[in-house]
Protein backbone atom coordinates (compact mmCIF):
# COMPACT_ATOMS: atom_id res chain seq x y z
CA UNK A 1 0.00 0.00 0.00
CA UNK A 2 1.24 3.50 -0.81
CA UNK A 3 2.41 5.66 2.06
CA UNK A 4 1.12 8.82 0.44
CA UNK A 5 -1.74 10.77 1.96
CA UNK A 6 -5.12 10.47 0.30
CA UNK A 7 -7.82 13.07 -0.02
CA UNK A 8 -9.38 13.73 3.36
CA UNK A 9 -12.44 15.57 4.60
CA UNK A 10 -11.82 18.09 7.36
CA UNK A 11 -13.87 20.68 9.21
CA UNK A 12 -13.20 24.36 8.81
CA UNK A 13 -12.80 25.65 12.37
CA UNK A 14 -14.47 29.00 11.64
CA UNK A 15 -17.77 27.99 10.16
CA UNK A 16 -17.98 24.21 10.62
CA UNK A 17 -18.31 23.61 6.87
CA UNK A 18 -16.60 20.47 5.63
CA UNK A 19 -14.26 20.92 2.72
CA UNK A 20 -12.42 18.37 0.64
CA UNK A 21 -8.64 18.47 0.78
CA UNK A 22 -7.69 18.01 -2.87
CA UNK A 23 -3.93 18.42 -2.39
CA UNK A 24 -3.14 14.68 -2.67
CA UNK A 25 -5.92 13.00 -4.60
CA UNK A 26 -3.85 10.27 -6.26
CA UNK A 27 -1.58 8.04 -4.13
CA UNK A 28 1.96 7.81 -5.44
CA UNK A 29 3.67 4.48 -6.03
CA UNK A 30 5.32 2.82 -3.06
CA UNK A 31 8.49 2.36 -5.11
CA UNK A 32 9.27 6.04 -4.55
CA UNK A 33 9.47 5.43 -0.82
CA UNK A 34 11.35 2.15 -1.14
CA UNK A 35 13.94 3.82 -3.37
CA UNK A 36 14.37 6.86 -1.07
CA UNK A 37 13.29 8.98 -4.02
CA UNK A 38 11.01 11.22 -1.96
CA UNK A 39 13.31 11.58 1.03
CA UNK A 40 15.35 14.75 1.21
CA UNK A 41 18.55 13.41 -0.24
CA UNK A 42 22.11 14.43 0.43
CA UNK A 43 22.34 16.46 -2.78
CA UNK A 44 19.43 18.71 -1.86
CA UNK A 45 20.68 19.21 1.71
CA UNK A 46 24.21 20.21 0.67
CA UNK A 47 23.00 22.24 -2.25
CA UNK A 48 24.51 25.60 -3.12
CA UNK A 49 21.16 27.21 -2.34
CA UNK A 50 21.44 26.08 1.30
CA UNK A 51 25.13 26.83 1.83
CA UNK A 52 27.07 30.10 2.13
CA UNK A 53 27.43 31.88 -1.19
CA UNK A 54 31.23 31.67 -1.09
CA UNK A 55 31.34 27.99 -0.11
CA UNK A 56 33.78 25.96 -2.24
CA UNK A 57 31.99 22.89 -3.57
CA UNK A 58 34.11 19.76 -3.10
CA UNK A 59 31.00 17.71 -2.45
CA UNK A 60 29.48 17.00 -5.84
CA UNK A 61 31.56 15.07 -8.33
CA UNK A 62 31.41 17.37 -11.31
CA UNK A 63 34.30 19.31 -12.77
CA UNK A 64 34.65 23.09 -12.69
CA UNK A 65 36.68 23.08 -15.90
CA UNK A 66 35.70 22.56 -19.52
CA UNK A 67 36.11 19.52 -21.77
CA UNK A 68 39.22 19.41 -23.99
CA UNK A 69 39.27 22.09 -26.66
CA UNK A 70 39.28 19.64 -29.56
CA UNK A 71 36.21 17.87 -28.14
CA UNK A 72 34.33 21.16 -27.68
CA UNK A 73 35.20 22.17 -31.24
CA UNK A 74 33.82 18.86 -32.48
CA UNK A 75 30.57 19.57 -30.61
CA UNK A 76 30.30 22.99 -32.26
CA UNK A 77 30.94 21.49 -35.67
CA UNK A 78 28.24 18.87 -35.10
CA UNK A 79 25.77 21.55 -34.03
CA UNK A 80 26.37 23.36 -37.33
CA UNK A 81 25.36 20.33 -39.39
CA UNK A 82 21.82 19.26 -40.18
CA UNK A 83 21.95 15.49 -39.78
CA UNK A 84 23.63 15.50 -36.39
CA UNK A 85 20.86 17.64 -34.90
CA UNK A 86 18.24 14.98 -35.44
CA UNK A 87 17.41 11.53 -34.08
CA UNK A 88 20.21 9.02 -33.84
CA UNK A 89 19.71 5.28 -34.00
CA UNK A 90 18.73 3.95 -30.55
CA UNK A 91 21.97 1.92 -30.58
CA UNK A 92 23.93 5.17 -30.86
CA UNK A 93 25.49 6.97 -33.78
CA UNK A 94 27.59 4.63 -35.88
CA UNK A 95 30.64 6.89 -35.72
CA UNK A 96 30.59 6.76 -31.93
CA UNK A 97 30.06 3.00 -31.83
CA UNK A 98 33.02 2.59 -34.19
CA UNK A 99 35.12 4.87 -31.98
CA UNK A 100 34.15 2.84 -28.89
CA UNK A 101 35.06 -0.36 -30.74
CA UNK A 102 38.50 0.95 -31.68
CA UNK A 103 39.25 2.54 -28.29
CA UNK A 104 37.94 -0.22 -26.01
CA UNK A 105 38.25 -3.33 -28.16
CA UNK A 106 41.95 -3.81 -27.34
CA UNK A 107 41.17 -3.33 -23.64
CA UNK A 108 38.65 -6.18 -23.82
CA UNK A 109 40.96 -8.25 -26.01
CA UNK A 110 38.30 -8.78 -28.65
CA UNK A 111 36.89 -7.36 -31.86
CA UNK A 112 33.71 -5.69 -30.63
CA UNK A 113 30.64 -5.87 -32.88
CA UNK A 114 29.21 -2.36 -33.27
CA UNK A 115 25.77 -3.76 -34.09
CA UNK A 116 25.29 -6.17 -31.21
CA UNK A 117 27.89 -5.58 -28.46
CA UNK A 118 27.88 -1.77 -27.98
CA UNK A 119 24.97 0.42 -26.86
CA UNK A 120 25.18 4.20 -26.46
CA UNK A 121 23.01 5.51 -23.61
CA UNK A 122 21.91 8.83 -22.14
CA UNK A 123 24.64 8.81 -19.56
CA UNK A 124 25.94 5.81 -17.65
CA UNK A 125 23.03 6.02 -15.22
CA UNK A 126 20.38 5.56 -17.91
CA UNK A 127 22.40 2.66 -19.29
CA UNK A 128 22.37 0.96 -15.89
CA UNK A 129 18.67 1.67 -15.45
CA UNK A 130 17.91 0.07 -18.81
CA UNK A 131 19.76 -3.09 -17.78
CA UNK A 132 17.57 -3.32 -14.68
CA UNK A 133 14.45 -2.81 -16.82
CA UNK A 134 15.57 -5.53 -19.19
CA UNK A 135 16.50 -8.19 -16.63
CA UNK A 136 14.78 -7.75 -13.26
CA UNK A 137 11.63 -9.67 -12.40
CA UNK A 138 9.63 -8.76 -9.27
CA UNK A 139 11.53 -9.94 -6.21
CA UNK A 140 14.86 -10.49 -7.96
CA UNK A 141 17.73 -9.61 -5.64
CA UNK A 142 20.64 -7.36 -6.58
CA UNK A 143 23.82 -7.37 -4.50
CA UNK A 144 25.42 -3.95 -3.96
CA UNK A 145 28.71 -3.35 -2.16
CA UNK A 146 28.51 -0.56 0.40
CA UNK A 147 29.10 2.30 0.23
CA UNK A 148 27.17 2.33 -3.04
CA UNK A 149 26.50 4.96 -5.69
CA UNK A 150 23.15 6.26 -4.52
CA UNK A 151 21.39 5.91 -7.89
CA UNK A 152 21.67 2.11 -7.71
CA UNK A 153 19.00 1.88 -5.01
CA UNK A 154 16.07 3.59 -6.78
CA UNK A 155 17.07 2.04 -10.10
CA UNK A 156 16.73 -1.41 -8.54
CA UNK A 157 13.56 -0.78 -6.55
CA UNK A 158 11.79 1.09 -9.36
CA UNK A 159 12.13 -2.11 -11.38
CA UNK A 160 10.73 -4.34 -8.61
CA UNK A 161 14.15 -5.58 -7.54
CA UNK A 162 15.30 -6.10 -3.97
CA UNK A 163 18.64 -4.56 -2.91
CA UNK A 164 20.95 -6.76 -0.85
CA UNK A 165 23.76 -4.90 0.90
CA UNK A 166 27.27 -6.27 1.43
CA UNK A 167 29.58 -3.71 3.07
CA UNK A 168 33.24 -3.19 2.33
CA UNK A 169 35.03 -3.37 5.67
CA UNK A 170 37.69 -0.72 6.36
CA UNK A 171 40.80 -2.32 7.87
CA UNK A 172 42.42 1.07 8.40
CA UNK A 173 44.48 0.80 11.59
CA UNK A 174 47.69 2.30 10.13
CA UNK A 175 48.72 5.94 9.87
CA UNK A 176 48.36 6.05 6.07
CA UNK A 177 45.25 4.04 5.16
CA UNK A 178 44.41 3.53 1.50
CA UNK A 179 41.34 2.48 -0.41
CA UNK A 180 42.88 -0.98 -0.74
CA UNK A 181 42.28 -1.40 3.00
CA UNK A 182 38.53 -1.62 2.38
CA UNK A 183 37.94 -5.33 1.89
CA UNK A 184 35.19 -7.80 1.07
CA UNK A 185 34.27 -10.51 3.55
CA UNK A 186 33.70 -13.29 1.02
CA UNK A 187 31.94 -15.51 3.54
CA UNK A 188 29.51 -12.63 4.05
CA UNK A 189 29.14 -12.21 0.30
CA UNK A 190 28.39 -15.91 -0.16
CA UNK A 191 25.76 -15.80 2.59
CA UNK A 192 24.10 -12.86 0.84
CA UNK A 193 23.41 -14.96 -2.27
CA UNK A 194 20.03 -16.69 -2.33
CA UNK A 195 17.97 -18.48 -5.00
CA UNK A 196 16.44 -15.05 -5.79
CA UNK A 197 19.78 -13.35 -6.48
CA UNK A 198 19.87 -12.19 -10.11
CA UNK A 199 22.66 -9.65 -10.30
CA UNK A 200 25.73 -8.22 -8.59
CA UNK A 201 27.05 -4.69 -9.14
CA UNK A 202 30.83 -4.25 -9.13
CA UNK A 203 31.99 -0.62 -9.16
CA UNK A 204 35.72 -0.32 -9.84
CA UNK A 205 37.37 2.14 -9.48
CA UNK A 206 34.94 2.70 -6.65
CA UNK A 207 32.85 5.74 -5.77
CA UNK A 208 33.21 6.95 -3.03
CA UNK A 209 36.06 4.87 -1.53
CA UNK A 210 38.43 5.08 -4.51
CA UNK A 211 39.11 1.34 -4.25
CA UNK A 212 40.48 -0.44 -7.33
CA UNK A 213 39.35 -4.04 -6.98
CA UNK A 214 42.25 -6.47 -7.25
CA UNK A 215 42.39 -9.31 -9.74
CA UNK A 216 42.11 -11.79 -6.87
CA UNK A 217 38.96 -10.09 -5.54
CA UNK A 218 37.37 -10.02 -8.97
CA UNK A 219 38.25 -13.67 -9.57
CA UNK A 220 36.44 -14.62 -6.36
CA UNK A 221 33.40 -12.55 -7.35
CA UNK A 222 33.50 -14.13 -10.81
CA UNK A 223 33.57 -17.62 -9.32
CA UNK A 224 30.42 -16.88 -7.31
CA UNK A 225 28.74 -15.37 -10.38
CA UNK A 226 29.50 -18.54 -12.34
CA UNK A 227 28.37 -20.82 -9.52
CA UNK A 228 25.04 -19.05 -9.07
CA UNK A 229 24.47 -17.87 -12.67
CA UNK A 230 24.48 -14.16 -11.85
CA UNK A 231 24.51 -11.20 -14.20
CA UNK A 232 27.39 -8.84 -13.36
CA UNK A 233 27.07 -5.11 -13.88
CA UNK A 234 30.60 -3.71 -14.02
CA UNK A 235 30.33 0.02 -13.32
CA UNK A 236 33.71 1.21 -14.62
CA UNK A 237 33.02 4.88 -15.30
CA UNK A 238 36.30 5.88 -13.56
CA UNK A 239 38.41 3.39 -15.53
CA UNK A 240 40.72 6.12 -16.86
CA UNK A 241 41.56 7.34 -13.34
CA UNK A 242 43.72 4.63 -11.77
CA UNK A 243 46.81 5.92 -9.98
CA UNK A 244 50.31 4.69 -9.23
CA UNK A 245 51.03 1.05 -9.99
CA UNK A 246 47.44 -0.09 -9.57
CA UNK A 247 45.95 -2.19 -12.38
CA UNK A 248 42.40 -1.74 -13.59
CA UNK A 249 41.16 -5.27 -14.22
CA UNK A 250 37.99 -5.67 -16.25
CA UNK A 251 35.91 -8.45 -14.76
CA UNK A 252 34.47 -9.11 -18.23
CA UNK A 253 37.95 -10.27 -19.30
CA UNK A 254 38.17 -13.03 -16.70
CA UNK A 255 37.54 -16.61 -17.88
CA UNK A 256 33.85 -17.26 -18.51
CA UNK A 257 32.76 -13.74 -17.59
CA UNK A 258 32.21 -12.05 -20.96
CA UNK A 259 28.89 -13.85 -21.47
CA UNK A 260 27.43 -12.65 -18.15
CA UNK A 261 28.92 -9.14 -17.78
CA UNK A 262 27.81 -5.72 -18.98
CA UNK A 263 30.43 -2.97 -18.63
CA UNK A 264 29.29 0.61 -18.06
CA UNK A 265 31.34 3.63 -19.20
CA UNK A 266 30.89 7.40 -19.25
CA UNK A 267 32.01 10.18 -21.56
CA UNK A 268 31.15 12.61 -18.79
CA UNK A 269 33.90 11.25 -16.55
CA UNK A 270 36.39 10.71 -19.38
CA UNK A 271 36.06 14.11 -21.05
CA UNK A 272 34.92 16.37 -18.17
CA UNK A 273 31.47 16.64 -19.73
CA UNK A 274 29.09 15.32 -17.10
CA UNK A 275 26.20 17.42 -18.42
CA UNK A 276 26.42 15.95 -21.90
CA UNK A 277 24.81 12.70 -20.68
CA UNK A 278 26.58 10.33 -23.04
CA UNK A 279 27.54 6.87 -21.81
CA UNK A 280 27.75 3.39 -23.25
CA UNK A 281 27.47 -0.28 -22.45
CA UNK A 282 29.70 -3.06 -23.73
CA UNK A 283 28.70 -6.70 -23.46
CA UNK A 284 27.49 -9.81 -25.28
CA UNK A 285 24.44 -9.66 -27.57
CA UNK A 286 22.42 -11.63 -25.01
CA UNK A 287 22.67 -8.64 -22.64
CA UNK A 288 22.91 -5.73 -25.07
CA UNK A 289 19.90 -6.62 -27.22
CA UNK A 290 17.32 -6.81 -24.38
CA UNK A 291 18.81 -3.63 -22.94
CA UNK A 292 18.46 -1.93 -26.33
CA UNK A 293 14.77 -2.85 -26.29
CA UNK A 294 14.47 -1.15 -22.89
CA UNK A 295 16.47 2.00 -23.64
CA UNK A 296 14.54 2.51 -26.90
CA UNK A 297 11.34 2.81 -24.87
CA UNK A 298 12.88 4.94 -22.12
CA UNK A 299 14.71 7.65 -24.09
CA UNK A 300 14.56 6.35 -27.69
CA UNK A 301 17.96 7.83 -28.49
CA UNK A 302 20.78 9.86 -26.98
CA UNK A 303 21.88 13.44 -27.70
CA UNK A 304 23.04 13.34 -31.32
CA UNK A 305 25.55 16.21 -31.73
CA UNK A 306 27.35 15.41 -28.51
CA UNK A 307 27.68 11.77 -29.57
CA UNK A 308 29.64 13.04 -32.56
CA UNK A 309 31.86 15.12 -30.28
CA UNK A 310 32.54 12.17 -28.00
CA UNK A 311 33.42 10.07 -31.07
CA UNK A 312 36.05 12.63 -32.02
CA UNK A 313 37.35 12.58 -28.46
CA UNK A 314 37.83 8.81 -28.53
CA UNK A 315 39.29 8.89 -32.04
CA UNK A 316 42.00 11.36 -31.06
CA UNK A 317 42.60 10.51 -27.39
CA UNK A 318 45.43 8.04 -27.93
CA UNK A 319 47.40 10.13 -30.42
CA UNK A 320 47.14 13.14 -28.13
CA UNK A 321 48.22 11.16 -25.06
CA UNK A 322 45.06 12.45 -23.43
CA UNK A 323 44.34 9.71 -20.90
CA UNK A 324 47.88 9.64 -19.50
CA UNK A 325 48.03 13.42 -19.30
CA UNK A 326 44.66 13.61 -17.58
CA UNK A 327 45.74 10.96 -15.06
CA UNK A 328 48.84 13.00 -14.19
CA UNK A 329 46.70 16.11 -13.71
CA UNK A 330 44.36 14.24 -11.37
CA UNK A 331 47.31 12.87 -9.40
CA UNK A 332 48.46 16.47 -8.92
CA UNK A 333 44.99 17.46 -7.72
CA UNK A 334 44.85 14.49 -5.37
CA UNK A 335 48.23 15.48 -3.92
CA UNK A 336 47.10 19.06 -3.25
CA UNK A 337 44.08 17.90 -1.28
CA UNK A 338 45.76 15.09 0.67
CA UNK A 339 48.78 17.22 1.55
CA UNK A 340 46.34 19.73 2.99
CA UNK A 341 44.86 17.00 5.18
CA UNK A 342 48.39 15.98 6.18
CA UNK A 343 49.06 19.54 7.36
CA UNK A 344 45.96 19.26 9.53
CA UNK A 345 47.10 15.95 10.94
CA UNK A 346 43.81 14.34 9.94
CA UNK A 347 43.51 10.78 8.65
CA UNK A 348 42.03 10.09 5.25
CA UNK A 349 41.68 7.23 2.79
CA UNK A 350 44.21 7.64 -0.04
CA UNK A 351 42.29 6.65 -3.18
CA UNK A 352 43.86 4.35 -5.77
CA UNK A 353 41.28 5.44 -8.34
CA UNK A 354 38.37 7.83 -9.09
CA UNK A 355 38.49 11.45 -7.86
CA UNK A 356 37.30 11.27 -4.27
CA UNK A 357 39.07 11.30 -0.91
CA UNK A 358 37.35 10.12 2.26
CA UNK A 359 38.38 12.26 5.22
CA UNK A 360 38.02 10.79 8.71
CA UNK A 361 35.95 13.47 10.46
CA UNK A 362 35.48 11.58 13.73
CA UNK A 363 37.92 13.98 15.44
CA UNK A 364 35.96 17.10 14.40
CA UNK A 365 33.87 18.55 17.26
CA UNK A 366 31.48 21.48 17.39
CA UNK A 367 29.68 23.41 20.14
CA UNK A 368 26.85 21.49 21.78
CA UNK A 369 24.43 24.30 21.00
CA UNK A 370 25.43 24.65 17.33
CA UNK A 371 22.30 25.51 15.27
CA UNK A 372 21.93 22.57 12.88
CA UNK A 373 18.98 22.50 10.47
CA UNK A 374 16.27 19.89 10.88
CA UNK A 375 17.40 18.20 7.64
CA UNK A 376 20.53 16.75 9.29
CA UNK A 377 18.92 15.72 12.56
CA UNK A 378 18.45 11.99 13.11
CA UNK A 379 21.04 11.08 10.50
CA UNK A 380 24.61 9.92 10.83
CA UNK A 381 27.12 12.06 12.73
CA UNK A 382 28.79 12.78 9.39
CA UNK A 383 25.74 14.80 8.27
CA UNK A 384 26.36 17.27 11.08
CA UNK A 385 30.11 17.28 10.52
CA UNK A 386 29.71 18.09 6.81
CA UNK A 387 27.18 20.81 7.58
CA UNK A 388 29.44 22.33 10.22
CA UNK A 389 32.48 22.30 7.90
CA UNK A 390 30.49 23.87 5.07
CA UNK A 391 29.13 26.63 7.29
CA UNK A 392 32.22 27.44 9.34
CA UNK A 393 35.06 26.55 6.97
CA UNK A 394 33.21 27.32 3.73
CA UNK A 395 34.13 24.03 2.02
CA UNK A 396 31.38 21.53 1.24
CA UNK A 397 31.64 17.75 1.25
CA UNK A 398 29.26 14.78 1.29
CA UNK A 399 28.50 12.53 4.30
CA UNK A 400 29.36 8.95 3.43
CA UNK A 401 26.63 7.32 5.54
CA UNK A 402 24.21 8.39 2.77
CA UNK A 403 25.65 5.56 0.69
CA UNK A 404 24.66 2.84 3.18
CA UNK A 405 21.52 1.10 4.28
CA UNK A 406 20.27 2.01 7.75
CA UNK A 407 21.70 -1.17 9.28
CA UNK A 408 25.25 -0.43 8.15
CA UNK A 409 25.38 3.36 8.21
CA UNK A 410 27.71 3.45 11.25
CA UNK A 411 30.50 2.14 9.01
CA UNK A 412 30.33 5.28 6.89
CA UNK A 413 29.50 8.01 9.37
CA UNK A 414 33.15 8.60 10.31
CA UNK A 415 33.87 9.92 6.81
CA UNK A 416 33.17 12.87 4.56
CA UNK A 417 33.71 12.61 0.81
CA UNK A 418 35.75 15.37 -0.85
CA UNK A 419 35.96 15.54 -4.65
CA UNK A 420 39.19 16.69 -6.28
CA UNK A 421 37.79 16.99 -9.82
CA UNK A 422 38.36 20.75 -9.58
CA UNK A 423 41.01 23.07 -10.98
CA UNK A 424 44.27 23.47 -9.09
CA UNK A 425 43.58 27.01 -7.88
CA UNK A 426 40.21 26.02 -6.42
CA UNK A 427 41.76 23.06 -4.61
CA UNK A 428 44.57 25.21 -3.19
CA UNK A 429 42.03 27.75 -1.97
CA UNK A 430 39.94 24.99 -0.39
CA UNK A 431 43.00 23.51 1.34
CA UNK A 432 43.86 26.88 2.91
CA UNK A 433 40.34 27.22 4.20
CA UNK A 434 40.38 23.68 5.57
CA UNK A 435 43.31 24.58 7.81
CA UNK A 436 40.70 26.41 9.86
CA UNK A 437 39.45 23.01 11.03
CA UNK A 438 42.46 22.72 13.33
CA UNK A 439 40.75 24.51 16.19
CA UNK A 440 37.83 22.06 16.06
CA UNK A 441 39.90 18.86 16.10
CA UNK A 442 40.02 16.86 19.33
CA UNK A 443 41.86 13.56 19.20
Amino acid sequence: MSSSPVAQVHTNGTNGIKKNDRSNLIPYASRLKDGRALAQDVWSIYNAANLPADCINLGQGYMNFAPPVWVKEAAEEALNQVQTNHYSHPKGRLRLREAIKNFYGPQFGRELDVESEILVTSGANEGQYSVFVAFLEPGDEVIMFEPFFDQYLPSVTFNSGVPVYVPLHPQTSGDKPTSNDWVIDFDELRRAITPRTKMIIVNTPHNPVGKVFTREELEKIAALAEEHNLLVMADEVYDSLVFGDKEHVRIANLPGMWERTVTVSSAGKLFAATGWRVGWLVGPPSIIQPTLAATTRIVFCTNSPLQEAVAVGLEQAKARGFVDQQRREYEERRAILTEGFDRLGMKYIMPDGSYFVLLDISSVHWPEDYPFPQSVEGRGRDFKACWFIAMEIRVSSIPVSEFYCEEHRTIGESYARFAFCKDVDTLKHAVERLQGLRKYIKN
